[in-house]
């Protein structure tokens, strides 16, 4: 019998929401580990590194993911019914020489990157890993940046996932992390598997007992002040749609002019906290004269201040959002990037507009305005007709990221579930996997998808194949159960037999 999860409390959430990431720890034997380190050297050693087989292939590892810690934080970060992605990988470090900063690809392909957290990462280390031995380090708060806005000279802005055997990272997918140097020249093992959440948040998921955001009591010195994102995020794990239009202060104290000011300061993280504390006024810095500087920080060169300008301006009613739709029409893309993230936490208000966006001639305004309708959910039910005519749009990351949109969206679903039938057909690979992965979402009510469904487990790709699979699971009917299992059988993958042992015993 499996033990019950051990939910996150408020505090761990709110640190990851700021930090995006947890350093956690199972409480697996010894014994466990180094029975799982004994197989982990004979497979490399003799068969090379099993890529996604490794967990068919090791089977214990799969004892690791049913451990009450991990289901616990998967549960509390990506909600109930969270899918374990086809992708997994076991790294392993040996190099004297730190590897490189980076962001985990979509498998090769790109899309717009989701602040919200849709997916994350679990990197286990099953055998001790003090510093010295080369662990996982990650940029803390770096999963909010498109770019690497960090001081390569402050070694106090990395974390590491130092600690015993059975030590993990839980990351937010999009943070910034690379492989540290690993100077004892030991064996070092790493194993990376992918989450998804499959639920559109209605309620928290995690051990909630406080209503609203608390900045977390510690956070590492390196995090720049966005609480404006955090809010928001934290507003959408909880279940709740719209901006939150809940003043930091309360309208009497506002007293705008000199956080005006710094917003023009040189420095540029002083510009960061200006726009935070203005943005966090929300409507009672709007009336104050905020709107028109936070519209021109938008462009500031610095990304951090882009990014509280465009969510400050999300909590500012009509006139911030009237300056997001005009920015979002900007001849550089990372700002109309932004300003999209801004318009994806605006509420209703700014449906109409997003709409109108989706007919542009430029690809990116049509991607970034489809992303931020998909994140306003069934707000966004009046552009449905819109997004599902932009599947037809010649454009690769239009139409996949308008799949994602739809399902996020998920009424009326009859028009969406058609739509995304003939968009798992399309000559796209991007499309076709991001469809298989998206209609998971909807659960029983893409039943009349599974026909479509069989025929991409035929597909050449791989993870086509495997997001088919997926989707017909969590339709969970029972025309979608059988189609599964007869796959599966077919399919079935056996962990004993490798090069050197082909059948028998």
């Amino acid at each position: 019998m499996k033990s019950e999860p051990q939910l996150l409390t408020d505090e761990q959430m709110r640190q990851f929401i700021a930090e995006g990431f947890l350093i956690l720890k199972t409480d697996l034997s010894k014994e466990f580990h180094q029975k799982l380190l004994e197989q982990l050297n004979a497979v490399y050693q003799n068969e090379g590194n099993p890529g996604n087989n490794l967990l068919p292939r090791i089977r214990e590892v799969q004892k690791v993911f049913e451990h009450p810690v991990i289901t616990g934080a998967l549960t509390s970060v990506l909600g109930p019914g969270y899918m374990l992605h086809a992708h997994r990988h076991g790294h392993y470090n040996s190099s004297p020489q730190p590897g490189g900063w980076h962001k985990d690809s979509y498998w090769g392909y790109k899309k717009m990157r989701n602040h919200h957290p849709w997916w994350a990462m679990i990197m286990y280390f099953p055998q001790d890993t003090p510093v010295e031995l080369g662990p996982t380090g990650v940029l803390p708060g770096s999963q909010y940046y498109d770019t690497r806005t960090f001081q390569d000279e402050n070694p106090s802005a990395e974390a590491t996932a130092n600690g015993e055997a059975g030590t993990f990272a839980l990351i937010q997918y999009d943070i910034w992390h690379r492989s540290t140097a690993n100077q004892l020249g030991q064996h070092r093992y790493m194993l990376k598997f992918e989450f998804m959440r499959t639920q559109i948040p209605e309620a928290p998921s995690w051990d909630h007992r406080g209503q609203e955001w608390i900045t977390p009591s510690s956070l590492n010195p390196a995090v720049r002040p966005h609480e404006v994102i955090w809010r928001d995020t934290w507003n959408w794990l909880s279940g709740r749609l719209g901006p939150d239009t809940v003043a930091a202060d309360s309208p009497e104290a506002v007293d705008a002019q000199p956080w005006l000011d710094q917003l023009q300061h040189a420095d540029p993280e002083l510009r960061v906290a200006a726009a935070n504390r203005l943005g966090l006024w929300g409507e009672a810095a709007g009336e104050a004269g905020a709107v028109p500087a936070l519209a021109r920080a938008l462009e500031d060169a610095f990304e951090p201040v882009r990014l509280n300008a465009a969510y400050g301006l999300a909590r500012m009613g009509e006139q911030g959002i009237s300056a997001l739709l005009q920015a979002l029409q900007h001849e550089k893309k990372a700002i109309s990037r932004t300003a999209a993230y801004g318009l994806s936490a605006a509420g209703d208000g700014a449906v109409a507009g997003l709409a109108a966006a989706l007919e542009s001639q430029r690809d990116e305004i049509a991607v970034h305005a489809a992303f931020a309708l998909g994140e306003l959910r069934q707000l966004a039910a009046p552009a449905v007709p819109a997004l599902i005519k932009l599947l037809a749009h010649s454009s690769e990351p239009v139409r996949y990221t308008v799949v994602e949109a739809l399902c996020n969206i998920g009424t009326p679903h009859e028009e969406i579930i058609t739509a995304l039938k003939r968009a798992l057909n399309d000559a796209d690979t991007q499309v076709r996997f991001m469809t298989g992965l998206c209609i998971s979402r909807l659960g029983a009510q893409a039943e009349q998808a599974v026909p479509e469904l069989v025929q991409a487990l035929e597909d050449d790709n791989r993870y086509v194949r495997a997001h088919a699979a997926d989707a017909l699971y969590y339709i969970g009917t029972d025309k979608a159960k059988d189609a599964l299992l007869q796959f599966l059988r077919q399919s079935r993958w056996c962990p004993t037999t490798t090069a050197a042992s082909t059948f028998y015993p």
